[in-house]
Order: structure tokens, then C-alpha cells, then sequence
């Protein structure tokens, strides 16, 4: 197949989509966008007398960070299986990375299924979410 879409072979590193910031404003439109108001995430006292130094980001947020680095990697791609886990939270100011790498590729008629394992780390490298995809491509 020759129209196929870079990064879809056994060991193939994805190109690192880095993200800004986390700010304030950010966390309040997606509370706004989703409905997820709760005070953890937009009021620091309340996010300290949770344990938290300051309000942390809605994990859901980094998920679809996520999201959007797997559309750019295979943008004709069709998302068959997404599943992550959280590590931990993501604080205001943490500038985010998302990479990962093509773990495995079958060739199925008339598509390929790749598989991929993913990182979402924070500036000082920690780890925030990680997981895998199935995506198909080619179909």
C-alpha cells in the first residue's frame, strides 16, 4: 500500500507533541466546555485541603491532550481501542509532552492495525498518564 501514513512500522518513534503551560484560564473553559466544576480543579484552598499545592488539572483534559496527539499522528486513522492510566496530577505551569511509539503492526485486509504505547510526562520528566492504542489504518 503506498498511501499509507508515516509512523506505522514495529519500533517507529512518534514525533513529541509538547503543549504549553497549564493555566488557570485553561482548566476554567474546560470546566466550562464539560461540565466538571469541581473546586479541586479552579480553587487553590481547595485543592490544599485535598493535599494538593495548588488546583491540578482535570485528568480528563490530559486524556484528550492525548487524543489530540494520536489524531496527529495518524489523522486518517480509526481509534479502535484507547486505554490509559493516571499517574499523577498535573499542576498549573507543568508544560506537557505527549510521545510514544509504535509497539506492533499487523497487516489485516484491507487495513493494518498498529499498536501504540504512550507517555504524557510533565517538564521534570514525571510520568502523568500512560497507556495504549489500537488505531487501524489504511482502511
Amino acid at each position: 500500500m503506498t498511501d499509507r501514513i508515516p509512523f506505522y512500522t514495529a519500533g517507529a518513534q512518534l514525533p513529541v507533541m509538547n503543549l504549553p503551560p497549564i493555566a488557570l484560564e485553561t482548566l476554567q473553559r474546560y470546566a466550562d466546555a464539560s461540565g466538571d466544576q469541581a473546586l479541586i480543579h479552579l480553587d487553590a484552598d481547595v485543592a490544599r485541603s485535598a493535599g494538593f499545592p495548588g488546583v491540578i488539572a482535570h485528568g480528563l483534559l490530559v486524556m484528550a491532550y492525548l487524543g489530540r496527539a494520536l489524531g496527529g499522528w495518524y489523522p486518517n486513522g480509526q481509534l479502535r481501542e484507547f486505554r490509559c492510566r493516571f499517574s499523577a496530577a498535573t499542576l498549573l505551569g507543568d508544560r506537557l509532552t505527549c510521545g510514544g511509539h509504535v509497539v506492533a503492526a499487523t497487516e489485516l485486509t484491507p487495513e493494518q492495525i498498529v499498536e501504540v504505547d504512550f507517555l504524557v510526562v510533565d517538564q521534570r520528566g514525571e510520568t502523568k498518564l500512560q497507556g495504549a492504542a489500537r488505531i487501524a489504518v489504511g482502511a
